[in-house]
């Protein structure tokens, strides 16, 4: 279902720009595998992906970092033994932009080819 959207290469966002409406946000998250939700105040969305180790644990990471630099579009990531959470927001526009859903299906296939 993502597999349009991990196509797609993330473009530069502007200040002024405004963030995607919730309609919007439904619609894309919608399209991401499941896991994604929206943050309680709608702003960003996040996932929990959990590993059998540490090292599996850290080689996401690395391959989630390789995603970021490669769009130049940067989550937020929380790591622990067997678990890591991203969370996709667009600081330049104060919310949600068709990036992070972009970068989450680059992530959700990430995980579908492991």
């Amino acid at each position: 279902m993502s597999d349009d959207l991990a196509k797609r290469r993330c473009r530069p966002c502007e200040g002024g720009t405004p963030p995607l409406e919730p309609a919007q946000a439904r619609h894309l998250l919608g399209r991401l595998a499941e896991g994604w939700a929206l943050t309680d105040d709608g702003r960003a969305i996040r996932r929990t992906f959990r590993f059998a180790n540490f090292h599996e644990t850290m080689a996401f990471v690395n391959a989630v970092a390789w995603v970021a630099h490669r769009e130049d579009h940067h989550p937020e990531l929380a790591v622990g033994w067997g678990r890591c959470t991203v969370t996709w927001s667009t600081h330049a526009v104060g919310g949600l932009s068709e990036n992070d859903f972009i970068c989450a299906a680059k992530v959700d296939r990430l995980v579908e080819e492991a």
